[in-house]
């Protein structure tokens, strides 16, 4: 047996040595495809296929020049740089620059991204004078991207009824033509983006039939790694190249086929028995990387699909701990319990950080994490994505607010003045800013003042007396009163709401989080019940102490882990926290309507349950705030789907009290770091001392608060006896205004977490 060869366990090495013929290889989490995958084509060419014959699909760069890199390792020779190993793009690009002239573009055609692409539709929405504020260029250049990997060209769009009725839903009845004018003017300027890689390979193969036999008959064997993945053009392609030898190896999951909103069809693979005749299937059951109760687990949730390749899941690892199922109050509760979690693993297990990774099922997820980490002073690192009061919506909001607080920053009045789009132009704005500073006033004043400003403009009017607006609200309204008036009134939340594509989805989900945050600051009063300052001031200064560790964030460092479960595909880690297990949220309320997109998301707590090695959490809120209200969730069917035999339940009903290590514990260390601030936390401390005492009543009981009313007399704990002035709110967050008298006064106190005794 060759060297190569060695290590292969046995289904491993079946794969490795079928050479001929249509062989699929479905590969389970953690058991080794890579290895096999690599091993399989150094096999190809130490039987005498020539690396020139062989072609070799993956989805990512990086899995490519691994590939790469391994079979030349295998082989000891430099052979291997011939095999046409790379992404489906570059391969195909490397294809298409020798076959250009075929198709009407030059050799060196120029490859738009995503962002020059946008930018030609822009352009193209602009010479239609059509309204560039509802034909987003994101949206239209999705719906066209969508159309190419689905292989549907200008007309074939137009003429397709089922498509014209969803544009004319959207009121976006003209993306057709966009669509054909788009084309047309990729074509006259010799360029293709990403999508015409796939899509004129295609137009390539069907329209050239000189073409087809040509690379048929160079590519005797390919092999197509995550083939769970493809779309509509790979298959098509990849059908086409594979037509004349068959000779055809895919190797995939279907359980971890989880992007169907990028167009991955999991019925490619689920149907690839049907494509050709006497197809080798072979099971990589075998597992390195997880203990045999995490891959129990994962077998017994995977196995409520319909549609699924069966396997079952094993190893000879240990059988290992029980997987703990966390039940939390909020979900402010359960991002502390996650970082609690953390630091006793560290000190018991001795884990690094980066043995601990957080996966949730959307971004928006993540703030109450890294809140939670922040405040424990654990290092984290969002991966693939954006640490959330930086995310650009989040950041847009937050300017409008710290405008409304400070109209002196002129940083974020110039980031807000003109978004959403108001017709206030940077011309003007820069002839503010010079006029501004010829004459030493702030831009506020300048823009407040037409004399001052030199421009007189209804828009920047408007503007002013907007922001005046929120500004009387200061003083009667809480945080998320004013913050719910600024997202309504300018326009900023509709603006997020109208764009329906994947990533406008995801940025309005942002904003609605950061609303949640704010009402829940605004609720939350401390352990004796008081609601404390809750203005918008008061938050925006919470939130500024919160975020400035992002300034010192080192993405090299030894750092936990937060992802979406979409992009931890294909990592491990020794400890993994799969959150938010809750109906409507995992699964996805706009999944529970449809099989297909219900047995998705399963696939998706597949993958998170599969990426851990050795422990195991599924965390879930009774409540957490979603549109600005506190709902009340259901646990996820999921948990349902684990056996009890291998659940710890637990639940950690976390008080409202700050946390050991907590937000009290960071000011605190700030204070010590600035002697004016520890003064000031010294006085407030001794005034808060001083303060009278009260010695509750012998066998002192609290009652039902839902009895209470307006004049009654009451006793608490800690502020003694008072009377109620007045009641706001509704049953489940009534807030009494109570008159404790002399050194407490009148106290906000929300009755649900108070506790009070009537006086008879």
């Amino acid at each position: 047996m060759q060297n190569y060869l060695a290590g292969l366990n046995e289904q491993q090495r079946i794969a490795v040595e079928h050479v001929d013929g249509p062989i699929m290889i479905i590969a389970g989490a953690g058991s080794g495809k890579t290895k096999v995958l690599t091993t399989r084509i150094a096999h190809l060419m130490n039987g005498g296929v020539d690396a020139f014959n062989i072609l070799a699909l993956t989805f990512t760069n990086k899995a490519a020049a691994e590939m790469k890199e391994r079979v030349e390792k295998a082989l000891g020779n430099t052979e291997a740089r011939n095999l046409y190993i790379g992404t489906f793009h570059s391969v195909f690009a490397r294809i298409l620059r020798g076959e250009a002239h075929r198709l009407g573009y030059p050799n060196n055609f120029t490859i738009y991204d995503t962002d020059d692409a946008k930018s030609v539709v822009r352009d193209i929405v602009k010479d239609m004078n059509l309204d560039d504020k509802h034909y987003k260029a994101a949206y239209v250049y999705n719906r066209i991207s969508a159309a190419k990997n689905s292989l549907i060209d200008p007309a074939m769009y137009k003429a397709d009824s089922s498509i014209q009725q969803e544009d004319a839903r959207t009121t976006r009845p003209l993306i057709g033509d966009i669509y054909d004018a788009y084309a047309k003017r990729c074509f006259k300027n010799g360029a293709m983006d990403f999508d015409d890689l796939l899509f004129k390979m295609y137009i390539l193969l069907t329209h050239f039939p000189e073409a087809l036999a040509k690379y048929q008959n160079r590519f005797r064997y390919i092999l197509i790694d995550e083939y769970q993945d493809t779309n509509v053009a790979q298959y098509a392609i990849i059908k086409m190249l594979g037509a004349r030898h068959e000779n055809i190896c895919v190797v995939g999951d279907d359980a971890q086929s989880i992007y169907s909103f990028r167009g991955a069809t999991v019925a490619n693979i689920l149907q690839f028995q049907d494509d050709y005749d006497d197809v080798k299937v072979v099971k990589l059951e075998q597992n390195y990387r997880s203990t045999q109760t995490i891959l129990n687990v994962a077998n017994n949730v995977i196995g409520n699909n319909k549609n699924q390749i069966k396997k079952e899941l094993w190893t000879s690892n240990t059988e290992g701990e029980k997987i703990m199922l966390v039940r939390t109050m909020t979900d402010n509760d359960e991002g502390r319990f996650v970082a609690d979690a953390i630091k006793e693993q560290q000190m018991r297990n001795h884990y690094s950080n980066k043995d601990f990774a957080v996966l949730y099922r959307t971004n928006s997820q993540s703030r109450s994490f890294e809140e939670a980490l922040r405040r424990m002073n654990i290092p984290y690192k969002l991966v693939g994505g954006t640490s959330f009061y930086q995310r650009k919506e989040v950041k847009d909001y937050l300017a409008y607010l710290r405008t409304v607080v400070n109209t002196q920053d002129e940083e974020n009045i110039k980031r807000i003045i003109n978004y959403p789009a108001r017709g206030i132009g940077k011309t003007s704005i820069e002839k503010i800013i010079v006029r501004a500073n010829e004459l030493n006033v702030t831009f506020w004043e300048a823009i407040s003042n037409p004399d001052i400003a030199g421009i007189r403009s209804a828009q920047l009017d408007n503007f002013v007396m907007m922001i005046r607006s929120f500004q009387a609200m200061l003083v009667k309204g809480n945080a998320y009163d004013l913050a719910f008036a600024v997202g309504k009134h300018t326009g900023l939340v509709q603006e997020l709401h109208n764009d329906k594509s994947v990533e406008g989805l995801a940025r309005y989900e942002n904003v609605q989080e950061l609303l949640n945050s704010i009402k829940e600051f605004t609720e939350t009063p401390d352990e004796e019940g008081e609601l404390l300052d809750k203005s918008l001031g008061s938050y925006l200064q919470q939130i500024t102490l919160l975020t400035d560790a992002d300034k010192d964030n080192d993405p090299d460092a030894d750092a936990v882990k937060l992802m979406t479960i979409h992009g931890a595909k294909g990592l491990e880690f020794g400890c993994v926290f799969a959150v938010g297990l809750e109906e409507n949220l995992f699964p996805s309320s706009m999944s529970l309507f449809d099989r297909a997109d219900l047995e998705e998301e399963r696939r998706l707590f597949y993958v998170a349950i599969t990426r851990a090695k050795e422990r195991l959490w599924v965390t879930y809120a009774n409540s957490r705030y979603r549109f600005g209200n506190l709902v009340q969730n259901d646990p996820s069917r999921f948990i349902e789907e684990i056996p009890a035999a291998h659940l710890d339940r637990t639940f950690t009903g976390v008080s409202n009290r700050p946390q050991p290590g907590g937000f009290n514990t960071m000011l605190n260390q700030s204070f010590d770091k600035v002697p004016s601030l520890k003064k000031l936390a010294d006085k407030l401390a001794t005034a808060t001392t001083a303060a009278p005492t009260h010695t509750p009543t012998a066998n002192f009981a609290a009652d039902d608060s839902s009895g209470m009313a307006v004049g009654m007399q009451v006793e608490h704990q800690k502020f003694g006896f008072g009377k109620i002035l007045t009641l706001e709110g509704g049953a489940n967050n009534k807030i009494a205004g109570i008159d404790f008298g002399a050194g407490h006064g009148v106290k906000k106190i929300m009755l649900n977490f108070a506790k009070l005794r009537i006086v008879k």
